[in-house]
């Protein structure tokens, strides 16, 4: 989910491609993803969409990624969005239970 702008969100809307930092919960480090979008061409503040995330650096998460696992969508230090993983794609990443 995108923050509205009032809520300290961007101020304009974003296009699959879109490439923010994420918080996966290591402390100090950001994660850059590239965005795919959904069944939707454009996602405005505020707006709840489906996507799917592909890391610049996935060997960072190795391991580490868990259905249910909270991030945060940032652009620097501010955070712009929340989301939540519903499906991990490369079982490299994923948290052994």
């Amino acid at each position: 989910m995108f923050l509205t702008t009032e809520a300290g969100g961007r101020t304009t809307s974003v296009m699959s491609g879109y490439r923010p930092n994420h918080d996966f919960g290591i402390p100090g480090m950001l994660n850059d993803a590239q965005h795919e979008y959904i069944d939707k061409a454009v996602v405005s503040p505020g707006e709840t969409v489906a996507a799917r995330l592909w890391f610049v650096r996935p060997d960072f998460q190795v391991g580490r990624l868990f259905v249910g696992m909270s991030f945060t969508v940032q652009e620097g230090g501010r955070v712009v969005g929340n989301g939540t993983i519903t499906h991990v794609r490369n079982s490299a990443l994923l948290k052994a239970t």
